[in-house]
């Protein structure tokens, strides 16, 4: 079943009448020609007009949408030799992060690499991320994509293992936070995310976050240490999700929506804050609206910024690392006003 949301109805219910007059041209043999192509740019007039105005509140939607590309989707569609690794060697597997071996660079969508680089011209690659499920069961395996200490943990196995073998990374940030849960932190939660924070910094390979749906708190950024830190058109990045600022704040969590606005959680202001480094472009209406396009823009602007990354030494790309995250928020502090006193 399509799940969409308030503001989609519009447009949803002119694509249901533009399917139904394709149909009925179909059954009955009339040219409809002239109408269906009104029809159409109609519909994309309504999806410009629509995603022109998204306030704040309708963009954290948009990062959570069901039908958005979750991580394991961009890995099937881009990178069709992926091998998954399971497991933290101390406690279980964690279904919320999932994390393997694949082959650089990326394959076009749908498509069979249509001149195979040579065999020095491939590159193993790391790949790691945040996984939520569709069906309710799935979800309930994924525990929603919040991560559990044994996915941090089982991410810094791997993480280790391509410091080893000089391998890239990659990682997708795509997670409400991390587990609160109980035995979570009865398990190290924090710590856990802390000794991953601390090991991303010192890895000495190139490393690229991509943050693809809604990145929560501590749990994003577990793996979110990187180079370079991009994200989606739609994505959200924060240190708090706006339903508990709002109860933290205003002890209600209904005033989620007011607490969007204040959180400056959209690409847009993230990026004069010098948090992420790029946008990437998502289709028209969102990535949740064309899988494909999504990931021929994803795959562009990796390819972007992996390539100039592998070119650095060890030692630069650590140091250009830790720079990076201390200089965060620099740059917009420069230019805020100075109150003054007596």
């Amino acid at each position: 079943m399509e799940a969409f949301f308030d503001f989609e109805k519009p447009i949803v219910n002119l694509e249901k009448k533009l399917q139904d007059l394709r149909e009925l041209a179909a059954q009955e043999g009339v040219d409809f020609t002239s109408e269906i192509m009104n029809l159409e740019k109609k519909v994309e007039l309504l999806i410009d007009d629509t995603y022109a105005k998204l306030n704040s509140w309708q963009k954290v939607q948009l990062s959570r949408h069901p039908n958005r590309p979750y991580t394991r989707d961009y890995i099937d569609l881009l990178f069709p030799d992926f091998m998954e690794l399971h497991g933290d060697r101390t406690f279980g597997e964690d279904q919320a992060i999932l994390g393997g071996i694949a082959t650089w660079p990326p394959t076009l969508p749908g498509k069979a690499q249509s001149e195979p680089p040579s065999f020095s011209q491939r590159t193993p690659l790391l790949i790691i991320g945040h996984q939520k499920g569709r069906t309710t069961k799935q979800k309930m395996e994924r525990n929603f994509g919040m991560g559990r200490p044994e996915g941090y943990r089982k991410a810094m196995r791997l993480m280790s293992l391509a410091a080893r073998s000089k391998m890239p990374i990659l990682t997708f940030i795509d997670t409400p936070g991390a587990y609160p849960g109980i035995e979570a932190e009865e398990r190290g939660q924090a710590q856990a995310i802390a000794e991953s924070i601390h090991l991303m910094f010192g890895l000495k390979v190139p490393i690229v976050t991509v943050v693809i749906g809604e990145g929560g708190s501590g749990g994003a950024l577990a793996i979110g240490v990187a180079n370079q830190v991009l994200m989606q058109q739609y994505g959200t990045y924060s240190v708090i999700s706006p339903e508990s600022c709002a109860s933290i704040l205003w002890s209600d969590s209904s005033l989620a929506e007011r607490a969007s606005e204040k959180l400056k959680m959209n690409p847009t202001e993230l990026m004069k804050l010098g948090v992420i480094d790029g946008i990437i472009q998502e289709p028209k209406g969102g990535a949740h609206r064309d899988w494909s396009e999504a990931s021929r823009q994803l795959r562009l602007s990796l390819l972007a910024t992996f390539e100039p990354l592998m070119k650095q030494s060890p030692e630069k790309l650590m140091k250009e690392r830790i720079k990076k995250f201390r200089g965060m928020g620099l740059a917009a502090l420069a230019h805020a006003p100075v109150a003054s006193g007596n």
